[in-house]
C-alpha cells in the first residue's frame, strides 16, 4: 500500500518562505512522477509543479521563479521550497504521484497524501 506523507505547513506572513515535504512509503519506484497541487477553500485543487523521474520539472506560471520542487529517490522524499510568499498561495497543499506523467498532470494522480495548510498573512 503507498503512502504520502506531506509536512512543513504552517503560517507564515507575506514574503516569507516555507519547505513542505513528502514521504512516499509502500514503493520504491524511482521512476514515478510526483506533483504538488493545491486546493483554496472553494476553489478547484490544481497543479503547482511536477517533476519526471529524471529530474525534469514544471511549474504553474504563478509560482515560476518563486518556487521549487525537487526529490530525493535515495530518501522517497518530494519537496516544495517556497519562497516570497503571497496571500494568494493561501491553500491545502497535497503530494501526487503517478506511474504516468499525463495522469498526474490531469490531477489524477493514483496516489495523495492527506494535505498540508500553508496560509500566507499580508
Amino acid at each position: 500500500q503507498v503512502q504520502l506523507v506531506e509536512s512543513g505547513g504552517g503560517s507564515v506572513q507575506a514574503g516569507g518562505s516555507l519547505r513542505l515535504s513528502c514521504v512516499a512509503s509502500g514503493y520504491t519506484d524511482s521512476n514515478y512522477c510526483m506533483g504538488w497541487f493545491r486546493q483554496a477553500p472553494g476553489k478547484e485543487r490544481k497543479r503547482v509543479a511536477t517533476i519526471f523521474s529524471d529530474g525534469t520539472t514544471s511549474y504553474t506560471d504563478s509560482v515560476k521563479g518563486r518556487f521549487t520542487i525537487a526529490r530525493d529517490n535515495a530518501k522517497n522524499t518530494l519537496y516544495l521550497e517556497m519562497n516570497s510568499l503571497k496571500p494568494e498561495d493561501t491553500a491545502m497543499y497535497y503530494c501526487a504521484a503517478d506511474p504516468s506523467f499525463s495522469t498526474l498532470w490531469i490531477g489524477s494522480a493514483k496516489y495523495w497524501g492527506q494535505g498540508t495548510q500553508v496560509t500566507v498573512s499580508s
